[in-house]
């Protein structure tokens, strides 16, 4: 199995493509079915809103990555059960937490409702920030932050948001998960702005800046899912940071960082910001042991990696849909993990997702 990779950004997909002589809209559904087919007689479904995460966004608009981390985790799933499980997908590539929840969770609830689903996951807030971020980066003069809270401000809104209407829509669901979000571009971001700060008239590292503000985005996700009866997928502590003790602490780093039920937000934001910043690191070189790494991002520096084949998708349409038999064996999950559960970033994000499937379904 290979990764596939992409060097063109979504924005600059999006900014190429025309159709009938207009440009097209910032944003993109990018709906897929898919079903992993183990000839078993009961099929249920796990169902998965969001952005261009969850949509295994590759660079283009005609395909996405078949093992997105959605498909991940319902391979475990079907693994764990011994059914089929019909992995829905809706997703809207460069979307914004408001779209995603108006137009994704809340207008797309009747995939969430019927009496077969299992599992409903969602992820968003991630658009919000990169755009807050190419807007920041942008600034001359003084540094103006107020676009970067709103960022904040919004996500935070529409978690909680997402989370009550799944709880409303989602009655025969075992597990409800939120996926927080990781940090791409976390070493290109060691630079310091073109703006200088109002109090200090120093210009301002944007990694310095941005990680506190991410880290209370995490925090918030997590502490509502735990308000709201939802799992919480740690997805910046399994990417950013390594697999083992870097720091001699007696810990290993990527669970160091990992989100603490009870904590506070102040005190997370310290210990992920402050305390254990030495111990982050790029996802391009996540660290499995003192002489491994392997790369989560592709290389437009956003978007997991992944492996093996894609989903073809209609760009008239947004939709794609098909069925195989898992891509690895009983044999071969050992432990719950599949071969590859830490060589690729959706990999990851979904073996970290199974962790929480009923034993039955």
């Amino acid at each position: 199995m290979s990764v596939r990779r992409s060097g063109l950004s979504l924005a600059a997909v999006l900014a190429a493509t025309t159709l009938g002589g207009s440009a097209m809209a910032s944003t993109i559904n990018q709906n897929t079915s898919w079903t992993i087919n183990r000839s078993a007689s009961q099929t249920y479904r796990v169902v998965a809103y969001g952005d261009s995460i969850f949509a295994g966004y590759n660079g283009g608009i005609g395909s996405v990555a078949r093992r997105g981390a959605p498909v991940v985790e319902g391979e475990y799933a079907a693994k764990k059960w011994g059914t089929n499980v019909e992995v829905i997908r809706r997703t809207k590539s460069g979307a914004k937490a408001d779209d995603i929840y108006n137009n994704k969770i809340v207008a797309d609830r009747s995939y969430m409702q019927t009496a077969n689903t299992r599992v409903v996951m969602f992820e968003m807030c991630g658009n919000d920030y990169l755009q807050a971020r190419s807007a920041f980066t942008d600034q001359t003069g003084t540094c103006n932050y107020s676009g970067l809270q709103a960022a904040l401000t919004a996500c935070t809104t529409y978690m909680e948001r997402g989370m009550q209407a799944i709880n409303q829509y989602a009655t025969s669901a075992k597990v409800k998960v939120i996926s927080n979000i990781y940090y791409p571009g976390f070493d290109a971001d060691n630079v310091l702005t073109a703006c200088t700060d109002s109090a200090t008239g120093q210009k301002v590292n944007k990694q310095t800046y941005f990680l506190p503000l991410l880290a209370r985005s995490n925090w918030r996700a997590c502490n509502l899912a735990s308000k709201y009866g939802f799992q919480c997928a740690d997805s910046f502590a399994e990417m950013m940071a390594a697999d083992y003790d870097r720091n001699g602490d007696g810990q290993v780093d990527s669970a160091a960082i990992a989100y603490r039920a009870g904590e506070t937000e102040d005190a997370y934001v310290q210990r992920i910001s402050v305390t254990l910043r030495s111990t982050l690191r790029d996802a391009n070189l996540h660290l499995a042991n003192a002489s491994t790494s392997f790369d989560y991002i592709q290389s437009d520096n956003t978007h997991p990696t992944y492996t093996g084949s894609t989903i073809s998708v209609n760009i008239f349409s947004g939709s794609g849909s098909g069925s195989a038999a898992p891509g690895y064996t009983d044999a071969q999950i050992v432990n719950g993990k599949n071969p590859d559960w830490n060589k690729f970033g959706h990999e990851r994000m979904g073996w970290t997702i199974s962790n929480f499937d009923p034993a039955t379904p």
